[in-house]
C-alpha cells in the first residue's frame, strides 16, 4: 500500500493527471525548433538571436529543475504543481502574444521556470504511486509522454506553422493547460511526509538560491553565445566562463553544508545515481543536437517545408511509442541495463546510418534512421530512468527526479552548442577541401560551367551576365556539398557518443525488485 493510495484514488487518473502537464511542457521544448525560420521573419531578428527563443526557456528550465524537490516541501506540491501548470499555461498565452524578440524570449523565461518543475514533480508523483514492482510501467507511461515532446513537437510545430501561424504553437497549450489544472485539483495529493514538511518551518537557502541561478544562467550564455562570439577569443565569454566556474564551485560547498539545501548534493554518494545521471546528460547531448540539427538540414539544404520537416521526425516517435509499452513490460523480468545496452547501440547504429545521408536522398532515407532512433531512445530512457532513481528513498524522490532532468537538459543545452560550431567550423573546413577542385582546369567544371552559361544565354542573360551567374551557381553547390559533409560528420560524432558511454553502465546497480517479484511468484 503506497501512502498515496490513503486517499483511494485509482493510480490511472493520477498517471493521466500528471501526464498532461508533463505531455505539455515537453512539446514546448521542441515545438519551435521548426518555426525558428518564420518567427525570425515575422519578429526581424538574426538567426544567432532567434535561437534564444529555444535556449532562454532551457536556461530558466535548468535553474528552477533542480530545486523543485525543494520547492514541493517549501509549498506543499499539490499547491506547487497547480502554481506551476497555471503560470505555464498563461506564459504560452503571453509567448502567442509576444510584439517583439525581447518580449518573446522574457515569456519564454517564465514559461521554463514554470515548465522546469512540471517533470520532476510529475515523475516523483508516478514513483510514489506505483508499488516498486511496477515502477518499471510506470516509467514507461512516463517516457511515452517525454518522448512524445522531442518527436511529435516538430511535426505538430510544422503544420501549425504552414496552415495557421507561428504563435498558435504557444495557444495549443490553453486546453492542455485548463484541464490538468482542473484534474489536478482533484486528483492529486500530498502525501503524508510532504504535508508534515509543508507545516514545518524551513531555513531557506537563500546563497543557494542565488548561486544556482548565476551558475545555470552563465552556463546557458557562454553555450548561447560561444559560438556568434567566436568563444575563448571573446571577452565576454570567458567572463561569463568564469561567473560559472566560480558560482558553481562555491553552489557544492553550500550546499553541502546547508541544513535544507535547494540542491541534495549528498545523493550523488550513490555511484548509481551519479553514473545514471551522466548518462543521462549524453543522452541528452546526443538526442538534443540531432533532434536540432535533422530539420534544419531538411530546411536549409534539401528545401522541406517546415510541415515535411516534421512529419521525417513523427514516425520515430511512432516508434518509440510502440516500443516503450514492451520495455516497460521487460523492466520487470530482464535487467534493466542491458536493455540501455541494446538502446545505446541502437540509438549509435541511426547516427552511423545518417552519416551516409546526401543531396540526393528521398524522404525514406531521412524516416528510417528516425525509426531506428525511436526504438533506441524507448530502450534508454525508460530503464536508465527506472534503475538510476530505484534506490532513492521516497522522501527524496522529488530532489533526485530534478537533478536526474536537469542533466538531460544541460546535456541538451551543450548539444545544441556543441553541434552548432561543430557545423560552422566544419563547414568552413569543407568548403576549403573542395574549392580546390573548382578549377579552369578541372574539365568537369568546364563542362558544368559551359552548360549553366548556354542555359542561360538561352534564358536571353548576355554572355558576361551568364558566365558570372553560372560561377555564382557553382559557388552555392560547393557550399552545400560542404555543409552536408558537416552534417554527416557531427552525425558521426553524436553516433561515437552513444557508444563512448557504455562502460559506465558497469556502474549502475539492478534493482533488488526486479528479481524479487520474479522469485515469490
Amino acid at each position: 500500500m503506497t501512502e498515496t493510495a490513503e486517499r483511494t484514488i485509482n493510480k490511472w487518473l493520477i498517471t493521466i493527471t500528471v501526464m498532461l502537464p508533463t505531455i505539455m511542457e515537453i512539446v514546448d521544448t521542441s515545438v519551435a525548433n521548426v518555426a525558428l525560420p518564420h518567427m525570425q521573419g515575422s519578429l526581424n531578428a538574426g538567426t544567432d538571436e532567434v535561437t534564444w527563443v529555444l535556449t532562454s526557456y532551457l536556461v530558466s528550465n535548468a535553474v528552477v529543475l533542480p530545486m523543485t524537490g525543494w520547492l514541493s516541501r517549501l509549498f506543499g506540491r499539490k499547491r506547487f504543481l497547480m502554481t506551476c501548470i497555471v503560470l505555464f499555461t498563461l506564459a504560452s498565452l503571453l509567448c502567442g502574444s509576444a510584439p517583439n524578440l525581447a518580449a518573446l524570449i522574457f515569456f519564454r523565461v517564465l514559461q521554463g521556470a514554470a515548465g522546469g518543475a512540471l517533470i520532476p514533480t510529475s515523475q516523483a508523483i508516478l514513483m510514489e504511486t506505483f508499488p516498486p514492482s511496477q515502477q518499471g510501467l510506470a516509467m514507461a507511461i512516463f517516457g511515452v509522454g517525454a518522448m512524445f515532446g522531442p518527436i511529435v513537437g516538430p511535426a505538430l510545430g510544422g503544420w501549425i506553422t504552414d496552415n495557421m501561424n507561428w504563435r498558435w504553437i504557444f495557444y495549443i497549450n490553453l486546453p492542455i493547460g485548463l484541464i490538468a489544472t482542473i484534474m489536478c485539483a482533484f486528483f492529486i495529493f500530498d502525501p503524508p511526509y510532504l504535508r508534515r514538511a509543508a507545516g514545518s518551518v524551513m531555513k531557506i537557502d537563500y546563497w543557494g538560491l542565488f548561486l544556482l541561478t548565476v551558475s545555470m544562467g552563465s552556463l546557458q550564455v557562454v553555450l548561447d553565445k560561444g559560438q556568434q562570439d567566436d568563444w575563448f577569443n571573446s571577452s565576454f565569454i570567458i567572463t561569463f566562463s568564469i561567473i560559472f566556474v566560480i558560482s558553481l564551485i562555491t553552489l557544492l560547498w553550500v550546499e553541502l553544508t546547508h541544513e535544507h539545501p535547494i540542491v541534495n548534493l549528498r545523493l550523488f554518494k550513490a555511484i548509481s545515481f551519479s553514473a545514471g545521471n551522466l548518462i543521462m546528460f549524453v543522452v541528452g547531448f546526443c538526442l538534443y543536437s540531432s533532434i536540432m540539427l535533422i530539420p534544419l538540414f531538411l530546411q536549409t539544404l534539401m528545401g522541406y517545408s517546415a510541415t515535411d520537416a516534421g512529419m521525417v521526425m513523427a514516425p520515430g516517435g511512432v516508434a518509440t511509442l510502440i516500443t516503450m509499452p514492451f520495455v516497460g513490460a521487460a523492466l520487470q523480468k530482464r535487467d534493466g541495463r542491458k536493455i540501455v545496452l541494446a538502446g545505446l547501440i541502437v540509438g549509435a547504429a541511426s547516427m552511423f546510418i545518417m552519416q551516409g545521408l546526401n543531396l540526393e536522398a528521398s524522404y525514406w532515407s531521412f524516416v528510417w534512421p528516425r525509426i531506428v532512433l525511436g526504438f533506441g531512445l524507448a530502450m534508454i530512457f525508460v530503464p536508465l530512468t527506472t534503475v538510476t532513481l530505484s534506490a532513492i528513498p521516497r522522501h527524496e524522490m522529488g530532489n533526485a527526479t530534478g537533478v536526474f532532468n536537469l542533466l538531460r537538459n544541460i546535456g541538451g543545452s551543450v548539444g545544441i552548442a556543441a553541434a552548432s560550431t561543430l557545423l560552422s567550423r566544419l563547414s568552413q573546413f569543407y568548403q576549403t577541401v573542395l574549392v580546390p577542385h573548382i578549377t579552369p582546369y578541372n574539365p568537369l567544371f568546364q563542362l558544368r560551367i559551359n552548360q549553366l552559361k548556354q542555359a542561360l544565354i538561352a534564358k536571353g542573360m548576355s554572355s558576361t551576365q551568364a558566365n558570372q551567374t553560372a560561377l555564382e551557381i557553382v559557388y552555392g553547390m560547393v557550399r552545400k556539398q560542404a555543409t552536408t559533409l558537416a552534417y554527416n560528420r557531427i552525425f558521426f560524432i553524436v553516433g561515437l557518443s552513444f557508444l563512448a558511454i557504455i562502460p559506465l553502465l558497469l556502474l549502475l546497480k539492478r534493482p533488488a525488485h526486479q528479481a524479487g517479484p520474479m522469485e515469490m511468484h
